[in-house]
Parts: structure tokens; C-alpha cells; sequence
């Protein structure tokens, strides 16, 4: 087991990193301010299921196929700037309406929800960043290394979790009083969409 000093440094840098300025935190903001905290308390929680795939890829040794093949990294990333751009697309022919008068069918949680996963898991930048990144907190004399990587991935999705979702409802509130006004929902709609669009163009053009 990793010593008490090791996982608070990591603890602290996972919440650090958690708030730089990223693709799922922007994410997260974004679907907050146009659907509402609880909608994007469901996106974060999408987002820290698909940090178990990534946490998985690097225990397990594929994060490096995505580090050192060039095509199944450039298949992954442009899948997840094509899901990115449905997005956008989605945003910029969003309806406007209020939420104090639309239905609540009108929300799918469980589809934000698997939003948020895929958004995570088709980024390969996030399998590179965590095979950079966790193994320099584990030690080979505390035991598996595998399962320090298990532990560690756990305590960032934690770490994340908590981050997230505190910007999902400070986000939540502010969209609130966005969506006051039509005029306001509607350009807080093409925001969201311009960000996406935003996000897909970073996506597909970054490298290795």
C-alpha cells in the first residue's frame, strides 16, 4: 500500500489538474449552464466511469498501443471529435425553451450519462496523460503495481468527481438565470455548440 504522504500529493495534484481548464471540465460547464446542475452531475458522472477505462489501459498496458500506434490513436481521437461535433450540432439546433416550462421527459439522464463516458473514453490524450502521469506515484516495494494504477485511477476519479460536480452546480445556477430569457438560453446554446465545436477541432488536430 502506498504510503499517507504519497497519496495526498496525489490526491492534491489530481484536484489541481481536475480544475485546470480542460475538455470535461468545459464539458461539464457547458451542459450545467443548458440543462441544469443535476443534467450535468449525470455528465460528470459519465465522464469518472470513463476514467475506469483509461485507469484499466494503463494497468494493463494498452494505454501504449495509443502512444506508439500512430493509427489507433488517430481512430480513437477522430471518433471523439466526430462524437464532439454531433454535439455541437445538437446545441446549435437546440429549441429554445425554458426549463421552468419543459418537460422533464424532455431530459435523459441516463443518455447524459453515457455522453459523458463516451466523450471520455474516445479522448486517447487521456490514456497518454494517465500512462504519463500515475506511475510516477507508485512504488515497486509497496506491492502490485497493477493494483497501486487500480488505486490511484480511483482516487483521481474521486478527485474529479468532487471537482466536477461542484462546477456542475455552480454552473447550474448561473445557466438558471441564463434561461430566464429565450434570447439568453438561445446564445447560451450557441456557446455550448461553438465550444464543442471548439473542442472537436483540438481534438482532431492534436498529436501524440
Amino acid at each position: 500500500m502506498l504510503d499517507f504522504n504519497t497519496i495526498v500529493l496525489f490526491i492534491s495534484a489530481s484536484v489541481l489538474l481536475a480544475l485546470a481548464p480542460g475538455p470535461d471540465n468545459i464539458f461539464v460547464m457547458t451542459q450545467s449552464m443548458t440543462k441544469g446542475a443535476k443534467p450535468g452531475i449525470f455528465v460528470t458522472l459519465g465522464l469518472c466511469t470513463g476514467l475506469i477505462f483509461h485507469t484499466s489501459a494503463v494497468a494493463l498496458g494498452v494505454a501504449a498501443i495509443f502512444q506508439t500506434s500512430i493509427i489507433a490513436f488517430n481512430i480513437l481521437k477522430l471518433i471523439g471529435a466526430g462524437y464532439l461535433l454531433y454535439l455541437a450540432y445538437m446545441s446549435f439546433m437546440s429549441n429554445s425553451k425554458s426549463k421552468v416550462n419543459a418537460s422533464k421527459d424532455d431530459i435523459s439522464l441516463f443518455k447524459l450519462y453515457k455522453r459523458g463516458i463516451i466523450m471520455n473514453v474516445t479522448n486517447p490524450k487521456v490514456s497518454i496523460f494517465f500512462l504519463a502521469f500515475l506511475p510516477q506515484f507508485t512504488n515497486p516495494q509497496s506491492g502490485s503495481i497493477t493494483l497501486q494504477v487500480f488505486f490511484l485511477g480511483a482516487l483521481f476519479m474521486l478527485s474529479a468527481l468532487v471537482v466536477f460536480s461542484s462546477i456542475a452546480l455552480l454552473a447550474g445556477k448561473l445557466g438558471n438565470w441564463f434561461n430566464r430569457s429565450q434570447n439568453a438560453e438561445n446564445i447560451l446554446n450557441k456557446v455550448a455548440g461553438t465550444i464543442f465545436a471548439g473542442l472537436a477541432i483540438k481534438l482532431a488536430l492534436s498529436e501524440r
